[in-house]
């Protein structure tokens, strides 16, 4: 299982020139992998469609949510990101509660491209947009 944070999400949906491409081989040479995401992923993602009014985004959003398991939050994963907050004073809590998502479910990996998560979770942590990751 592969767990994507919500700026791949973006980036896919919304087709970003420069990423969108780089990320859809990415997808494509991991063919046997699930791909997930949690509400969370839902909610930022469509703040910008919802924000701008482009209502023909966001059932574009909401089509690819579907394509998609999503992982459920529960208080588990709260106390978890908690957890990660205390002991990683720059995590972010949207970022500490996708790790503890993606931990708690077991997903093989986490796909971003913030960086700076690999310093909370090296292991679980993959850029598929850096040649190197």
């Amino acid at each position: 299982m592969i767990y994507l944070d919500s700026c791949l999400a973006i980036y896919l949906v919304e087709e970003i020139p420069t990423l969108s491409a780089t990320l859809e081989n990415a997808l494509a040479s991991t063919m046997d992998a699930r791909f997930c995401i949690s509400h969370l992923t839902e909610m930022e993602c469509l703040i910008g469609p919802f924000r701008s009014g482009r209502t023909q985004l966001a059932t574009k959003f909401e089509d690819w949510f579907q394509t998609v398991q999503t992982l459920p939050i529960d208080s588990a994963i709260f106390r978890a990101a908690a957890r990660l907050r205390a002991d990683f004073s720059s995590l972010r809590t949207p970022d500490a509660l996708h790790l503890a998502t993606a931990i708690h479910h077991k997903c093989d990996e986490f796909w971003t491209n913030d960086n700076r998560l690999n310093l909370v979770a090296p292991s679980l942590i993959k850029n598929p947009l850096k040649a190197s990751s």
